[in-house]
């Protein structure tokens, strides 16, 4: 029996995603390991009808919350689409907020997403993801890219993002190109849950970098 995240030729994408909202709860998340996080996903052209696209994204947006995330891919739910959602309202202390930039970002659905890098400045940051649960790792990405999407509703989206949305928009884009964080991330700084509880909870991971021996950018 072919799995959700292996689609075959007999299963159209919209009965994949019917299938799918047919469960109730959350979406189950897809593992690192499954190869629908390794592949460049379809961009989206009308795969999904209106009332079906709006399902999906609610379906999307609930499993986030519940997760919980600040973005999740359609990938990561077995769709091969290039389609995310992303939300953060950023409940964290003002150090934090300061160190990594990290400011309220509405939810919005990114249909198509690309981004680029603005100016040449890089941050780097522990980061997960819901496909790899239990761990973190130091990332070093663009401090300032410009976003470029569809909406839900297919309206132009053009902007510059900074700080931790930046950082979002990179992350979940990446993972419609196939790429997961810790692609970019740096291997010595890799970092189980616990040990971030108990040692690199901090607002910037300059005292991980000392302690494990790995670099930041200048």
């Amino acid at each position: 029996m072919a799995s959700l995240s292996d689609p075959t030729p007999s299963r159209s994408v919209s009965d994949q995603v019917e299938e799918l909202l047919a469960h109730e709860g959350p979406l189950p998340i897809v593992a690192a390991g499954d190869p629908v996080l390794r592949r460049v996903a379809e961009p989206f052209d009308g795969q999904l009808d209106p009332g079906l696209l709006a399902r999906f994204v609610a379906a999307l947006r609930a499993t986030m919350h519940a997760a919980p995330g600040v973005g999740l891919a359609a990938p990561q739910v077995g769709v091969d689409l290039r389609l995310a959602v992303v939300e953060d309202p950023a409940p964290v202390p003002e150090e934090v907020r300061r160190a990594r930039g990290r400011v309220p970002l509405p939810f919005r659905v990114l249909v198509n997403p690309a981004y680029e890098p603005v100016g040449r400045a890089r941050a780097a940051f522990y980061e997960g993801c819901l496909s790899v649960p239990g761990w973190q790792a130091v990332v070093a990405r663009h401090a300032e890219v410009r976003l470029t999407a569809f909406d839900e509703h297919g309206r132009p989206v053009d902007e510059v993002l900074t700080g931790w949305p930046a950082r979002i928009v990179q992350h979940e884009t990446d993972h419609l190109d196939g790429m997961l964080y810790v692609d970019h991330a740096e291997p010595r700084s890799l970092a189980s849950s616990q040990a971030m509880a108990e040692r690199w909870n901090e607002p910037t991971p300059v005292r991980a970098a000392r302690a494990l021996g790995f670099a930041l950018p200048e």
